[in-house]
């Protein structure tokens, strides 16, 4: 019985080192601010990501409180802004999130989070995204073609993919380089189809909706797909997501 005993714990020692390294891979920090049009995701969207989390052992904080981009940042891998409205950040909050990006932090922008109202009012983060975005058409269903094949946000996700969002159109006023991840086939939607008094007016061939980038010492991956609650219960819209998330954390994962 002893030796049985002696056995057991001997394997548990030297499994546990092990365990433990694999228990938390890094830690990402998720600030889900709610807007006038964005607020109903929350509560899916904190669900899914913990799930997320536990799946692919990595740390979760979960706020909606803008004053955490006034502490120490430097612990997290990644700071995720999900459909923040970035302009009710004051100027501490804005200083706090600039510095961790200065320092080499990672940043995942998503939909919402990507505008920056109103448009030159905060040209560091217009840079920051890479792209400025102004006016939509309405959420209509289109086709989504994959781009780049080799980056994580599209492994699993079908070369034409049949969505339905708001297919942001966007400019390039600094004259940022991206890369690319996902278009959308302008020809599968209404570009123009608007609001009365406003105006959209189509981008052509070339439509990017999700790419990533490297600016300062970090990494920035953005997409602008997730408007709906619906969204964030969609496995293949977590899967886009959790790839992004991944090589924005670790810098892993891309193929060539």
């Amino acid at each position: 019985m002893q030796r049985r005993t002696f056995l057991l714990a001997a394997t548990a020692s030297l499994l546990t080192p092990a365990l433990s390294r694999a228990d938390s891979q890094y830690r990402v920090l998720v600030l889900a601010m709610p807007s006038k049009y964005h607020y109903e995701y929350i509560p899916v969207a904190r669900d899914s990501f913990e799930r997320l989390s536990k799946l692919h052992a990595f740390d979760l904080n979960w706020t909606h409180a803008a004053s955490v981009l006034e502490q120490d940042l430097s612990a997290y891998a990644a700071i995720v802004l999900l459909n923040t409205p970035v302009e009710d950040l004051n100027p501490a909050q804005r200083a706090g999130f600039e510095a961790y990006m200065a320092g080499g932090g990672n940043a995942v922008i998503v939909h919402r989070a990507a505008i920056a109202l109103p448009v030159g009012s905060w040209a560091w983060y217009e840079r920051l995204v890479g792209r400025t975005v102004g006016v939509h058409p309405m959420l209509q269903t289109g086709v989504v073609t994959v781009v780049d094949k080799g980056f994580p946000a599209t492994f699993g996700l079908p070369e034409r993919w049949i969505w339905s969002d708001e297919f942001y159109t966007t400019t390039n006023p600094y004259q940022v380089p991206i890369h690319p991840v996902l278009n959308v086939d302008e020809t599968s939607y209404d570009p123009r189809k608007i609001w009365p008094g406003q105006v959209s007016e189509p981008m052509g061939r070339d439509h990017p909706i999700a790419w990533y980038h490297r600016p300062q010492k970090g990494r920035v991956f953005v997409t602008t797909l997730g408007h709906t609650v619906e969204m964030y219960r969609d496995p293949a819209y977590l899967t886009h997501l959790m790839g992004g998330l991944y090589w924005t954390a670790s810098g892993r994962g891309q193929t060539r």
